[in-house]
């Protein structure tokens, strides 16, 4: 169970659910398939003027200055429900993971000498043998649904529940493992609100036309997975109807996202015996026993209502009805991994309702980022071998040390904070540790039965033995050596409870992070990202945490009513943003995003200037008419680039922590001096906020 304060530069979900099918490279496209734009890395500029839109002033809107050429000239492929620099880098990327699956699945290697080569081969095998993954249909499902079939009592269905929850199928609620909040050095028990069919409880519970309008087809979706299993028609649609009220009261009974923002209100640890107090239907001694949780020690109980709502839903709904809950809830998890009418009825829910995404990706596309997603760690170790040069670890890590000395100048000079917290922020800050590229300490998989038989059951074994990993780490010092992120990805994340900012190779390359770039486009680029990361570390929820990672309070209080202040401006500042008419940022649940971004722009600028200071003639060059400070602005602007789909952005809205692209530059940018400054922007113009409105926190 990831922490759930694993703060990314972009939302992790949301990355996968937008890539999980990589561009096709051309020696894999086959007749029929839906060409996708990729970037030409050797040919592309740091930072190309043909991007931008200089009919519109950079005073107005400069996210549109910046990228309003592209923009215009560029569709959003079918197969995607948005479009940008994410994307385009992650499609780079997974051309080169197509190209090591599939040269792995025709290798023949001892397994004791290149395990990871062989796993990666079979599971990438199963997944594209199309023919026989048709013809199966449900048959890898049977005994799971024999088994589901089976249950008598609510003996049986706990015991089934648990079973689930060891696959990865997180019915009713879930549970993992989670570093101690309070208590760093150890890792403990955790159990979380769950059990929802769809993004989040507001799809259950907003009165609103639209989420009406989506629990209409959410109950349709549910009805035509079910006669895929082969129920009659009228049977799946009253069990549909069945299913979408047990979420519902589930959905009731959780806490919002932005609810979930809180940490102190999420550490709830308690001995099992209070557990079951909250749950006095549901033998918790017995779950345990099924998991093959031996000693569960103290677990925090993220939200202990919940629990107790979950008790009543237990205990109260028919066992037809949870049999039914149940099958779904296995179906919904592998239906990716099943025959085409299955895969089809899977996206035309997630992808074309919630994301209004017009076409499916080619199956290698889909494979290869399961692939990722399953057994991440063996990929990545093939890919880094041949994508990651050492010296990319090397730049990556000199421009993460200007921005650490451009965060303590900037917070041993704040006029708001008070000596003492100063020096506890300072302490924090000397504390964080990095993570470049890849794990030292690579995942081993020896235990993992992969082969090439039904890919669904690839899948269910990945998931059991990454359940089972995550159980072995309980009431265990914790591993601070573990990553969160496959070393492939296009993304970064900062983790309070290990206080360390990690980089994978996948984001190491343009147009974040160019070789061949000046310094200005790269401290927009990968210097705004790794100010952001480091700023979490003094958002909202991060500034809870102390150098070590622990959830405690080091502020002063004076310096804390300060703070809040400056937070609750940026809650204001980007809750008048209305991205689509009648449907505006949540600033509460994007705060943290959004602190990061402009301290992470604001700290670039300044790492920025420590490094022109020590090279004067590049602060008098201008290359494509631009000063390194406008450059800096451009290519900070140009890593949001991006077009998105309606549907798209009404998820993002009410589902991400992350505010729209074009907020994530002109919000920021409207904020800083240096901006304003740097383009000679008069006072008044949109892109300049009120002196007092401007919000300066980091």
């Amino acid at each position: 169970m990831r922490n759930i304060l694993f703060l990314s530069l972009f939302t992790v979900a949301s990355v996968l659910a937008q890539t999980e099918s990589p561009g096709a490279s051309p020696a894999a496209k086959t007749q029929g398939e839906t060409t996708t734009p990729t970037s030409d890395d050797k040919n592309a500029l740091p930072f190309d003027t043909a991007n931008m839109d200089t009919s519109v002033k950079p005073s107005d809107d400069f996210f549109m200055y910046a990228n309003g050429g592209w923009i215009k000239r560029t569709p959003i492929p079918p197969e995607y429900s948005r479009w940008g620099s994410f994307n385009q880098l992650i499609e780079k990327n997974n051309d080169a993971l197509h190209e090591i699956a599939e040269k792995a699945s025709k290798t023949k290697v001892d397994p004791k000498t290149a395990p990871e080569v062989e796993k990666v081969g079979d599971y990438y095998a199963s997944g594209m043998d199309e023919k026989k993954i048709d013809q199966m249909r449900i048959k890898p499902l049977q005994d799971e649904l024999a088994k589901i079939d089976s249950i008598k009592d609510r003996k049986d269905l706990l015991r089934q529940i648990a079973h689930l929850h060891s696959m990865g199928v997180t019915a009713l609620f879930g549970f993992g493992s989670g570093i101690d909040d309070k208590n760093s050095t150890m890792t403990i028990a955790n159990a979380v609100q769950g059990g929802l069919g769809m993004p989040d409880r507001d799809y259950y519970t907003k009165p609103d036309a639209d989420m009406k309008d989506k629990r209409e087809k959410y109950v349709a979706h549910v009805t035509r997975m079910l006669t895929l299993l082969g129920e009659p028609a009228a049977k799946a649609a009253e069990d549909a109807k069945k299913i979408m009220a047990l979420e519902t009261k589930l959905a009731e009974a959780s806490r919002t996202r932005v609810e979930l923002r809180d940490p102190q209100k999420n550490y709830n640890k308690m001995p099992q015996a209070d557990l079951q107090k909250l749950m006095p239907d549901w033998d918790w001694v017995e779950y345990f026993k099924e998991i093959k949780l031996d000693e569960p020690g103290e677990i925090n109980v993220h939200q202990p209502d919940f629990f107790k709502a979950a008790n009543e839903v237990f205990k109260s709904i028919s066992i037809d009805d949870w049999k039914t809950y149940l099958r779904w809830h296995l179906i919904n998890a592998v239906a990716s991994e099943l025959s085409k009418d299955f895969v089809d009825e899977d996206f035309n829910f997630k992808e074309m309702t919630l994301r209004g995404t017009k076409e499916i990706k080619p199956r290698w596309k889909r494979v290869v980022i399961a692939t990722d997603a399953e057994i991440g760690e063996a990929l990545g170790k093939l890919y880094v071998a041949d994508y990651f040069p050492p010296d990319a670890k090397a730049r990556a890590l000199e421009l993460i040390n200007n921005l650490k000395a451009a965060l303590s100048d900037r917070i041993k000079t704040l006029e708001w904070m008070d000596e003492a917290t100063k020096q506890e922020a300072l302490k924090k800050l000397a504390a964080m540790t990095v993570k470049i590229g890849y794990p030292d300490k690579w995942r081993d998989y020896s235990l993992l039965k992969i082969d090439r038989g039904p890919y669904a059951l690839n899948t269910l074994r990945s998931e059991n033995f990454e359940f089972n990993r995550d159980l072995k780490k309980i009431n265990k010092p914790t591993d601070r050596t573990e990553w969160g992120m496959t070393p492939p990805t296009v993304n970064a994340y900062y983790n309070p409870v290990n206080n360390e900012i990690v980089f994978p190779a996948g984001i190491l390359q343009p147009p974040f992070f160019n070789a061949k770039a000046d310094d200005a486009i790269n401290y927009g680029g990968i210097g705004a990202v790794i100010g952001h990361e480091m700023t979490h570390g003094f958002d909202d929820q991060g500034r809870q945490y102390d150098a070590v990672g622990n959830l405690r309070d080091w502020w002063s209080k004076q310096s804390a009513e300060e703070y809040d202040k400056r937070r609750k401006a940026v809650v204001d500042q980007y809750s008048e943003y209305e991205p689509l008419p009648g449907m505006h940022v949540n600033g509460e649940l994007t705060q943290g995003e959004n602190i990061a971004d402009i301290g992470g722009v604001k700290l670039a600028y300044a790492a920025l200037q420590k490094a022109l200071d020590k090279n004067p003639e590049a602060r008098d060059k201008k290359i494509d008419g631009f000063t390194p400070e406008q450059r800096f602005f451009l290519g900070f602007a140009q890593i949001w680039r991006s077009v998105q789909r309606d549907e798209d952005l009404k998820l993002q809205v009410n589902t991400n922590p992350h505010s729209p692209a074009r907020y994530r530059v002109n919000g920021p940018l409207s904020d800083l001096v240096e901006f304003q400054k740097a383009f000679d922007i008069p006072d008044g113009s949109p892109m300049v906020r009120p002196a007092d409105k401007k919000v300066n926190i980091w």
